[in-house]
């Protein structure tokens, strides 16, 4: 499928050092997420481009450009935003796809369905 964002958009967004080329890899993975996750949900194709868009974001702030909560120059310690294993809300670009996604879909990652059945006596 083709991909709804360009690297010059993801940049728009999210201060990185990556140039446009090496986000194509992040873009690939956000659209075949995107497609998968939320192709036959209803949502339309511009909500879908600006989920891709921030889940692109989110992809990259969650590996190479981490997002810092405190950084100390003794000791050189740095402590970044979000744990591991947090999904979209470990960073506010995964954040923003939750909001943008109105199906809730996304919001249902990690979550189990757990169906109780009470016996009738």
């Amino acid at each position: 499928k083709i991909m709804r964002v360009t690297g010059e958009e993801v940049k728009g967004i999210i201060d990185t050092e990556l140039n446009v080329n090496q986000i194509l890899s992040y873009i690939t993975t956000s659209n075949v997420y995107v497609n998968q996750r939320l192709g036959n949900v209803g949502l339309s194709e511009d909500i879908l481009k600006q989920i891709e868009l921030w889940f692109t974001a989110h992809l990259i702030a969650s590996t190479k450009e981490r997002i810092s909560k405190k950084e100390e120059a003794g000791s050189a310690k740095v402590e970044y935003v979000g744990t591991f294993g947090m999904g979209l809300t470990s960073t506010p670009y995964g954040q923003a796809c939750l909001n943008l996604d109105t199906s809730g879909e996304l919001a249902k990652e990690g979550k189990l369905n757990i169906k109780f059945i009470v016996p009738k006596e």
